[in-house]
């Protein structure tokens, strides 16, 4: 492809593309013109998703790669791959994430009774759903500068908002974006004690620590469009299949914020499709 045909496309990133809300917003991108490139861990499922939308869909825009956000060997490779390719990025959408918690299923419970944490799948989710964002994001904000209209839009949710937030010491970090630090109560097993929320205390966490760095990163680079958002409680793989809208309801709203104009909103958090508070 020449330089001249690269710059006239635009390329979006998804993570976590290869299943859930993941799919459809690659899905929806493609739909709109957008070369869309689907990332996931596993390799053999990211092809698989690439496949579904090329023959269910006859989406031929959307392209394959791995993607390990905790690995930098794997994002280095992820970053070469785009620059190659497409000379940019436009759009990044950070959508990979996990629960961090381990489930045990029975039958009549709700998802609160089937769900309890460790450290260890604590640490993970944290890992996942915030530092491989910033892992990711940082190793493609280069690319992103090569753009006439780069957009960031990170998945969150509305547990991480700061008014679920009861500790005292967390709730003034992560108000305070310039602050924020690394927290460790879960190894010291003091999640009571400590005022931490006690139902999926690591995503919670996670995403509020999500929505402060992307108020931090809308400080370094005003010239992007830069959002956050939760979609809704998206019927999914991730809440167990317990949510009450589609796939295809929460990705619009990912989408929408994906594809806003130069002069669209930046740094403001979104639920049900409208600004909310942090």
């Amino acid at each position: 492809m020449d330089s001249d045909a690269k710059t006239k496309i635009r390329c979006a990133v998804v993570t976590g593309g290869n299943k859930g809300i993941g799919f459809e917003i690659c899905r929806q991108l493609a739909f709109n013109g957008v070369s869309v490139v689907l990332t996931a861990r596993d390799v053999t499922k990211g092809l698989e998703a690439v496949e579904n939308l090329k023959n269910s869909f006859g989406l031929s825009n959307v392209d394959f790669h791995q993607l390990d956000v905790l690995n930098p060997v794997s994002i280095s490779s992820l970053s070469e791959f785009i620059r190659s390719h497409f000379g940019k990025l436009d759009i990044l959408v950070n959508s990979a994430g996990i629960y961090g918690a381990i489930t045990d299923a029975a039958e009549n419970q709700n998802l609160k009774q089937m769900i309890r944490e460790t450290y260890e799948s604590a640490e993970e989710c944290v890992h996942t759903n915030y530092y491989g964002v910033k892992l990711v994001t940082k190793s493609l904000i280069p690319l992103l500068q090569l753009s006439d209209s780069p957009r960031i839009v990170n998945v969150s949710s509305s547990i991480g908002e700061l008014k679920n937030i009861s500790n005292e010491k967390a709730l003034e970090i992560l108000s305070d974006e310039d602050g924020l630090k690394e927290e460790n109560d879960f190894k010291e097993d003091l999640l009571e004690l400590n005022r931490w929320p006690t139902y999926i205390p690591a995503y919670t966490i996670s995403k509020a620590c999500l929505n402060a760095y992307t108020r931090i990163l809308v400080k370094e680079f005003p010239t992007f469009r830069i959002n956050c958002l939760c979609p809704g409680y998206v019927n999914s793989y991730l809440n167990y299949n317990t949510g009450v809208i589609t796939t295809a309801e929460g990705a619009e709203k990912v989408v929408n914020l994906a594809l806003v104009p130069d002069d669209g909103p930046s740094v403001f958090y979104f639920t049900n499709g409208e600004v909310s508070p942090y």
